[in-house]
């Protein structure tokens, strides 16, 4: 992805008064929080998830299926 494209991502995703499912169905690998959560959730290490978003992109939903194969 393209370093505009993760800029904007990051701005959106961290409005932390704006929840949604845009929070809900996206990772922020730039959020120690959100690092936490999602590597918790998918079993896997921090630097296996930053390493699968950077590969598949920001969606949960394809990180999920990327992982499960």
């Amino acid at each position: 992805m393209g370093l505009f494209y993760n800029c904007l991502i990051k701005k959106i995703m961290d409005n932390k008064q704006k929840t949604g499912s845009a929070d809900r169905t996206r990772i922020n690998i730039h959020e120690g929080y959100e690092l936490d959560y999602w590597s918790a959730k998918f079993g896997v290490s921090k630097e296996k998830l930053k390493a699968v978003v950077e590969t598949v992109g920001t969606s949960a939903s394809t990180v999920e299926d990327y992982l499960k194969k």
